[in-house]
């Protein structure tokens, strides 16, 4: 008895400190140094271990397989059984895109597939928003008539045969009526089974959307203002909050405590935040505002660490997102002791975000304009024009790959599709709604979007 503890005790050992190699090694290959310099310190393990970049993505994933096999046998024990989804996984073969690598380059863009597009459901007033899950399971959208539909995409993509051999499908799991007024926008959770949503009666809500049998939100945040915009945190454990309030309003999910900025340096009095977005590492959040200001805040501080003013001139800065290479933000531990230290936005440590030069966020504005910025710098990279949007809060959105902008011409009511690294529109289809639509939403695994409509109705968009 007494080897066989001791055999097991070497044999943990030996996988601990293979565990920690890999760790290294991914945080190595992720240009995230400060990270693996404190890991390779604490677990004793090499810096220069040398391990496949990939090696520990790949065996999260196919060990998360074989557990999603034990479930649908019924053999599972682990705690995210209930939830039904697994973590999100980058997806084989997308790369990050470097877009400051090339010029402009006119006359070599790419082509976007075609899509065929279907009705799936209405509203009974304007269809406001809308958002997919990390796994691209679920879609759900949110409308001015306060209500919110969750649809399961496999069903909408059954919706597109051409015979259903077991008659009408439908789409629409369920919908949800707790607001009291429209719905502003919605973020599913990293593990993709809770949705949280904000609204004009000044709440953000919480559903899971793995119960069947739910039909209202299980937890609740109350505002002080209109809350125009939600976004999760990477891991989950923070919400980002865009409101009437010129400053993001950071809550820890797990206590409701809301935390506030102190360093806003050019406040501005018609600042209110149409959008904001977590990168994704959750380094740094963006804010796109009335006041026409592209906001760049340190996802640990909370700080405000860069304003590009009058992005969009006059006009309102409607949407702003990153892009996925955010390999460059990198988070630096102050070592100092001369009292110079800033916390983080929970109190919990004393860890600063150093803005480097990669990364970039895409922004779109009422002066029908799109436009790349370039993280660390402020510096405009490129600009996407062609289409007229004056009126409503539209979104510019990047495609699965982040090969190409989706955006909205209200003018003409169509669909403008460019070529994200030559600038080139490459397509403009018809929109099918009655007016133009006002919120376009792609998938994050594959070639799909979602249009809402001023006409109340959902529209679903594949690749044929």
């Amino acid at each position: 008895m007494e080897n066989s503890s001791s055999g097991q005790t070497v044999q943990d050992g030996k996988l601990f400190r293979h565990l920690n190699s890999l760790i290294v090694a991914h945080l190595r290959h992720s240009n995230l140094t400060q990270a693996a310099t404190a890991v390779a310190s604490a677990t004793m393990t090499p810096l220069n271990v040398e391990a496949p970049s990939n090696k520990l993505l790949d065996l999260l994933a196919k060990g998360l397989a074989a557990e999603k096999d034990d479930v649908s046998r019924g053999t599972s024990s682990s705690p995210f059984q209930d939830l039904g989804a697994s973590l999100p996984l980058p997806r084989p073969g997308a790369t990050p895109i470097d877009f400051s690598s090339l010029a402009d380059l006119k006359g070599s863009s790419k082509s976007f597939p075609k899509h065929e597009t279907r009705h799936l459901s209405e509203h009974k007033n304007v269809a406001r928003c809308a958002k997919f899950s990390p796994d691209g399971r679920f879609v759900a959208t949110g409308s001015a008539d306060t209500s919110i539909k969750l649809f399961e995409v496999s069903k909408i993509k059954q919706t597109l045969l051409p015979d259903a051999k077991d008659g009408p499908v439908r789409s629409v799991l369920k919908t949800y009526y707790d607001h009291t007024q429209p719905i502003n926008d919605l973020d599913f959770h990293p593990q993709g089974t809770i949705l949280v949503s904000g609204a004009k009666d000044q709440t953000i809500r919480f559903f899971d959307v793995s119960k069947a049998n739910a039909k209202r939100s299980y937890r609740l945040i109350q505002d002080t203002h209109n809350v125009r915009s939600v976004s999760f945190h990477p891991s989950g454990d923070f919400l980002l909050a865009g409101t009437d309030h010129a400053i993001p309003h950071l809550y820890d999910i797990n206590t409701f405590q809301c935390y506030l900025s102190a360093n806003v340096p050019d406040n501005s009095p018609n600042g209110a935040i149409n959008q904001v977005r977590y990168s994704c590492t959750g380094s740094m959040y963006v804010t796109a505002s009335k006041d026409g200001a592209i906001r760049l805040w340190d996802g640990i501080t909370a700080n405000c660490v860069r304003s590009i003013t009058a992005a969009h001139a006059t006009a309102e800065a409607t949407s702003a997102i990153f892009t996925r290479d955010q390999r460059h933000l990198m988070e630096k531990e102050l070592m100092t002791s001369n009292g110079s230290n800033l916390q983080d936005a929970t109190g919990r440590g004393q860890i600063v975000c150093q803005v480097d030069s990669g990364g970039f966020v895409l922004s779109c504005g009422k002066d029908s304009t799109i436009k790349l910025w370039e993280v660390g710098s402020g510096r405009l990279v490129k600009q996407y024009l062609g289409a007229v949007h004056t009126q409503l809060r539209f979104q510019a959105i990047f495609n699965a790959t982040e090969e190409f902008i989706l955006s909205i011409d209200e003018l003409n009511n169509e669909v403008i599709i460019w070529d994200a690294m030559t600038t080139e529109i490459v397509a403009k289809w018809p929109s099918n709604h009655v007016g133009a639509p006002r919120w376009l939403e792609h998938s994050p695994v594959e070639s799909a979007f979602i249009s809402c409509g001023t006409d109340r109705s959902i529209r679903f968009w594949k690749e044929v």
